[in-house]
């Protein structure tokens, strides 16, 4: 029923102005719009609308990720750009902060301002 529907990831924010920084400044996406209920990106052609909101309780997973064709490459991108890697006990992380999968994907999680986790992926054999 969806499946050639356009999709719209959904964030929240406490402070638009701190969340566009990150999402425009440090991770480079595109500002489509700002009006007062949301802050409207492009990353790759998928929109991504962070809400304003009084406050935020970030979810307890992943919120939204990004495969990337190099994960090392953009942690050390996002590390350069003061952007901490998360850790995560009883995960076996590399110096980066990243790990391999059963699987074989590579993935590093990070946190925007408001706490909402993010990821990169880069798939096993890119």
């Amino acid at each position: 029923m969806l499946g050639g529907a356009e999709l719209v990831a959904f964030l929240a924010t406490a402070d638009a102005a701190r969340a566009r920084q990150f999402y425009e400044g440090v991770l480079g996406l595109r500002v489509v719009d700002e009006g007062p209920y949301a802050l409207v990106l492009d990353s790759g052609g998928v929109t991504i609308r962070v809400q304003k909101v009084e406050r935020v309780t970030p979810p307890s997973g992943t919120a939204l990720g990004w495969s990337v064709p190099d994960v090392a490459t953009a942690a050390r991108g996002l590390s350069e750009r003061g952007v901490a890697l998360r850790r995560h006990a009883g995960l076996e992380q590399d110096e980066l902060g990243i790990w391999t999968s059963p699987a074989g994907a590579r993935v590093a999680w990070f946190d925007d301002p408001d706490g909402n986790v993010l990821s990169l992926t880069e798939a096993r054999g890119s």
